[in-house]
């Protein structure tokens, strides 16, 4: 009788102990899953501001393309955007875009756009000669964060000289 009883003790034991150890691995599993959803959310949002800056670039150098400088059209220095819900501008849930354009070439290539940022090219070897350099700053905060609008913000910036 003595036997049976420490036999039961026994498996009870081996029973808590088996217990404990998976409890153990579930918390593990569920910790590095945490984790890595928190890593991939993060690589996800620095891939929309690297896609967001290379559009606006895009559309920074298309709109500066399409403008008419040396006409009465006006000149084309900053291009600003927000992306995502309603107010995401202020509570951090989306992204917000500002693109500056900067003129390299002489006063006569720029015309219309001379008041602005301008870089002067002495060494311009026809006067229809123009490049720009396009600054796309995309601001973004991390969304895993408890309270996303008291979070810092993250930027990305890009930077494209461009020949037009």
């Amino acid at each position: 009788m003595i036997i049976k009883k420490q036999r039961e003790a026994f498996s009870m034991l081996t029973a808590i102990f088996v217990m404990l150890i998976m409890a153990s691995v579930g918390a593990f599993i569920m910790n590095l899953a945490g984790k890595m959803t928190q890593v991939t959310t993060q690589q996800y949002q620095r891939e929309q501001a690297v896609l967001l800056a290379k559009s606006y670039t895009e559309l920074a150098i298309m709109a500066v393309m399409s403008n008419d400088r040396n006409g009465t059209g006006e000149c084309i220095s900053d291009i600003t955007g927000v992306i995502g819900p309603t107010g995401a501008s202020t509570d951090g849930t989306g992204y917000k875009v500002e693109t500056r354009i900067s003129f390299i070439g002489s006063a006569s290539d720029i015309a219309s756009c001379a008041d602005t940022r301008e870089h002067d090219n002495p060494n311009t070897a026809s006067s229809t000669e123009l490049n720009i350099i396009v600054d796309v700053y995309v601001r973004y905060k991390d969304i895993n964060s408890l309270n996303p609008s008291t979070s810092p913000w993250t930027s990305y910036h890009k930077r494209t000289l461009q020949k037009i």
